[in-house]
């Protein structure tokens, strides 16, 4: 049963930290008779009923039932934050409301429905996937998505890095692979992609040239493994980057910002270049003309989504193998920024959309 199947009383809700607390109804009567039979099991959820700001941000108890073929149930140990939650709460990225929300999370499976063969009852399990609703405690999903998680990572760490950390995969090995040698201008840089994708860069032989909006975050961004970063509040990055490269440009950028940094960044590629556009933290992009491409020097461009890689099954597990062999080596530290109680997810959306986090954010069941 899909949180979004179900009408959201308007009565009996009581406000703690500026998050409603909705008590538990059923309003569908016999239709929802399965549902029923497991009254006792419930768990905190986090949804939203329209579009708008953190305050729309609702906690609630809600049924979580039995999962059918091909899902599983899980009891989240914590869940991650990103921006795409964000843009899912503000209707960017719209949702038929209402919804919960929450795209990666780590924890316990608890049940699998028929046909499930890679997970059973019991296993430590993680993932970044379609639809949302990991904000929660526990809750029904399909399992294709679901990967199993080595003993030695953590919950908190997997929750972390499931959905920021195969983003850097996918950027730097399915999008167009990188090669060591090559130059990657990266957006963001001490952000919780950013901080990945550093670390990342450095195991692999690849250059990345950072950008941060402070002094501090770009130190975060050297120790974490980049070869330079620049402050773009302090300085011409399209300058710094062509200076760093002595006049040539760099083979890629990976632009997690959008509007702020978009166009400029155009001009940081050197001819044949590829421009990764994969996030908007900044507000949707422009449109470019295609005409702009040819004349900059025949760049490439595409605009990505991790969902679209994950959508495969096998792809989908090879990658979570290929995130958890680089944290197991070492070669990935994980770099938990800030942890906020689920109860307190207005106050992480809030410092998530402020850029007052670094590293990655979770929360705390």
């Amino acid at each position: 049963m899909r949180i979004a199947d179900w009408e959201i009383p308007s009565a009996g809700i009581a406000f703690r930290r500026g998050l409603a607390f909705i008590p538990r109804q059923s309003p569908h009567g016999d239709r929802d008779h399965a549902m029923n039979e497991r009254e006792h099991d419930m768990a905190r959820t986090v949804i939203i009923e329209k579009a708008g700001g953190a305050d729309e941000l609702k906690l609630v108890d809600w049924p979580v039932g039995e999962p059918g073929p091909g899902e599983i149930r899980i009891r989240h140990m914590a869940c991650g934050l990103n921006f795409i939650d964000v843009y899912q709460r503000t209707g960017l990225y719209p949702l038929a409301y209402p919804h919960a929300l929450g795209m990666e999370a780590a924890g316990i499976v608890e049940a699998v429905g028929e046909g499930v063969t890679h997970l059973k009852a019991g296993d430590r399990a993680a993932y970044a996937a379609t639809p949302p609703g990991a904000y929660a405690e526990a809750r029904v999903m399909p399992a294709s998505q679901v990967c199993p998680l080595p003993d030695g990572i953590s919950f908190e760490d997997a929750a972390s890095i499931m959905l920021q950390g195969m983003t850097v995969e996918y950027l730097f090995h399915r999008v167009w692979p990188l090669e060591a040698g090559q130059t990657v201008l990266f957006h963001a840089a001490a952000g919780g992609v950013g901080l990945l994708a550093c670390q990342w860069a450095r195991s692999e032989g690849i250059r990345l040239i950072g950008t941060a909006g402070t002094d501090e975050k770009c130190r975060l961004a050297m120790e974490n493994g980049a070869s330079a970063c620049i402050n773009y509040r302090d300085s011409d990055f399209v300058a710094e980057v062509k200076a760093l490269t002595d006049g040539k440009g760099v083979d890629v950028v990976m632009d997690g910002v959008g509007k702020d940094t978009f166009a400029p960044s155009l001009d940081c590629l050197k001819p044949l270049g590829m421009m990764m556009s994969f996030g908007n933290a900044s507000g949707p992009v422009e449109p470019v003309s295609l005409l702009t491409l040819a004349a900059k020097g025949s760049l490439k461009l595409t605009r990505t989504t991790l969902f679209t890689f994950l959508a495969d099954h096998a792809r989908c597990q090879d990658m979570a193998r290929h995130l958890f062999d680089k944290v197991e080596s070492g070669a990935i530290k994980v770099n938990i920024g800030q942890r906020f109680p689920l109860d307190q997810v207005a106050e992480a959306h809030r410092a998530l959309e402020g850029r007052q986090t670094t590293g990655s954010t979770i929360l705390t069941l």
